[in-house]
C-alpha cells in the first residue's frame, strides 16, 4: 500500500545559525549600543529574548524573524509568548520553536484529510500522521489539499512509499 507521513519539523541547526546571525547584527546596530540585550536558547529549544525595554525586545524579535525567513525556517513554527517585565526594569519574551505535531494538531490534520473525501486512511503515530491509500494519485491529491489549506504550522511530507 502506498503511504507517506505528514510531519512538522524544524532544522535546529538552522535555528542556531539564525540566532548567531541575530546576535552579530545586534552587536553592530547603533540602537543597541550600551543596552543589555541578550538572546539565548535553552535546552528545551525555546528562545529567550532579554533587553532593556519592550521596544528593544520587539526590535530583536523582528531581526530574528528576518534571519529565520532568510534561512528558510517557516515563521509558523514559532510560538511567541507575551513580553513580560523582568528584573531591574528590563523586559523579556520567550519564543518556542514548535517541533512535531502534538495530539490536537495531528487530529486537525486527520480531520482536514477526511473532509477531502479522498479514499485514504490517516492515523496518528507519535508526532506525525501516516496516510495510506490504494492509489498514489489519491495520496498526491491529499498532499495538494493539505498544502492548499492554510494550516497554522508548516507541514512536510516525507517517506513516500509505493
Amino acid at each position: 500500500m502506498p503511504s507517506f507521513d505528514v510531519v512538522s519539523k524544524v532544522d535546529m541547526q538552522e535555528v542556531q545559525n539564525a540566532l548567531q546571525q541575530t546576535r552579530k547584527e545586534i552587536l553592530q546596530r547603533y540602537d543597541f549600543k550600551g543596552s543589555k540585550t541578550e538572546i539565548e536558547q535553552d535546552k528545551d529549544g525555546a528562545i529567550q529574548v532579554h533587553s532593556d525595554d519592550d521596544f528593544k525586545v520587539k526590535a530583536v524579535v523582528e531581526v530574528l524573524r528576518a534571519k529565520f525567513a532568510k534561512r528558510g525556517i517557516d515563521l509558523k513554527s514559532l510560538d511567541y509568548g507575551k513580553i513580560e517585565p523582568a528584573a531591574g526594569g528590563t523586559a523579556r519574551q520567550t519564543i518556542k520553536v514548535l517541533q512535531g505535531l502534538d495530539t490536537d494538531a495531528a487530529r486537525e490534520v486527520v480531520k482536514l484529510i477526511k473532509e477531502t473525501k479522498i479514499k485514504v486512511q490517516a492515523q496518528v503515530q507519535d508526532d506525525q500522521v501516516r496516510v495510506t491509500g490504494k492509489q498514489r494519485d489519491d495520496l498526491q491529491q491529499v498532499i495538494s489539499a493539505l498544502r492548499a489549506a492554510d494550516y497554522k504550522r508548516p507541514l512536510q511530507f516525507v517517506n513516500m512509499r509505493d
